[in-house]
């Protein structure tokens, strides 16, 4: 869920891939690179700035200048090994850390993001805009990661001093959706709905009946924000997800192919896309997606049970135990892990270890049952 790809409700945060001023005496062809760039011929800047760094190579106002010019152009990978080089020169300089950060950003490598965000984050927090901008992209990157409590953790605190930031009160109220905190997250929703209706209301609308499990309601609402904002990722990977939920697989596929046309780094239409590829045996494909997914969130337990189903359909059944096993000893909890990987101890003849994991999946689904008793009562 990158931050800038919600049309206008966000202010637009290219701001921050700040270009540096020339400064007298400076080089001509730097000067012309550093005009055409603030003109805005992105473009015709970057050779000029490629052949300047071949005579000054440590030149720290063209190589920001000149990762600034490729992360514009969406060369993102490239853009992040100029700012990397800047950074060898000028370690703490903030606006480059703040210009890796967005560049990784953009680039979906949200982990490493929050990282550059955290750190640079108390040495701007003063300056108004460039502060703020930096708390929502860090926040973004925490709901990309699906760390929504640390999205709300920092963004609560902000919240009664921007009463009317539509940007702040999207990723609050997503968070807090997704957090099960529905009400709380209706609050955002009205802030939102008082500028007039849009399509990221209708997101969260849909999102709270995606939690309750009424994919109707749900598809309807995320099928009203791709038609208020058809260039909105999150409307096909949300209607993707409900249309999985009405058993509609081809065109959840079709939905989540959408959105990752729109946006590559979409976490949700890529996993999901895995999972279809897998559930059609077409397990290479599947491979590839659950890569990709892994890359946007690493670590991510549902990923790697992914990851280890299609090592078990593939017939790599030590390499899926080994994975299984890993994962419930980090969630206990994740039934479906202890189901698979009681599988895969039977297919490797390992009857005892199968019928424990049985077991624990027995009293999982007690202790869930007793739990639903409770909440019905």
């Amino acid at each position: 869920m990158a931050l800038t790809s919600h049309g206008n409700i966000f202010r637009k945060v290219v701001v921050l891939s700040f270009c540096l001023a020339a400064a007298a005496g400076q080089d001509s062809e730097l000067r012309e690179a550093l005009t055409r760039h603030q003109a805005g011929d992105v473009a015709g800047a970057i050779p000029l700035y490629e052949k300047y760094l071949k005579q000054f190579p440590n030149s720290l106002d063209a190589i920001a200048n000149y990762g600034a010019a490729l992360s514009h152009e969406g060369r993102y990978g490239d853009a992040i090994v100029q700012y990397e080089k800047a950074l060898r020169i000028q370690p703490a300089n903030p606006r480059i850390r703040i210009n890796l950060g967005l560049a990784l950003y953009k680039g979906g490598r949200f982990a490493e993001a929050a990282v550059i965000f955290e750190k640079v984050l108390p040495e701007v927090a003063s300056i108004p805009d460039a502060g703020h901008q930096v708390t929502l992209l860090l926040a973004s990157c925490d709901l990309n990661l699906g760390k929504n409590r640390e999205a709300i953790a920092i963004l609560q605190p902000l919240e009664s001093n921007a009463q009317d930031d539509k940007g702040l009160a999207y990723l609050l109220g997503m968070a807090m959706i997704r957090d099960g905190q529905t009400d709380a997250g209706a609050r955002m929703i009205d802030r939102i709905l008082r500028g007039g209706d849009s399509a990221e209301a209708h997101l969260m609308l849909g999102e709270a009946k995606l939690n309750a499990l009424d994919y109707t309601s749900a598809k309807e609402e995320f099928e009203k924000a791709a038609a208020m904002n058809p260039s909105l990722p999150e409307a096909y990977s949300m209607l993707g997800q409900s249309l999985v939920g009405l058993n509609q697989a081809d065109a959840a596929g079709a939905a989540f192919r959408k959105a990752a046309e729109l946006d590559p780094n979409n976490f949700t239409a890529v996993f999901q896309m895995a999972i279809l590829a897998r559930q059609d045996n077409r397990l290479e494909e599947a491979r590839t997606l659950l890569a990709r997914s892994l890359s946007l969130r690493p670590g991510d337990a549902a990923v790697r049970y992914q990851i280890a189903v299609v090592y078990l359909a593939a017939g790599r059944t030590e390499e899926s135990r080994r994975e299984l096993e890993k994962i419930v000893a980090e969630a206990p909890d994740f039934s479906e892990a202890h189901v698979t990987l009681a599988s895969a101890y039977y297919k490797l003849k390992r009857k005892e270890d199968g019928d424990r994991e049985r077991e624990v999946v027995r009293k999982l689904a007690a202790e869930a049952q007793a739990k639903q008793s409770k909440r019905n009562k």
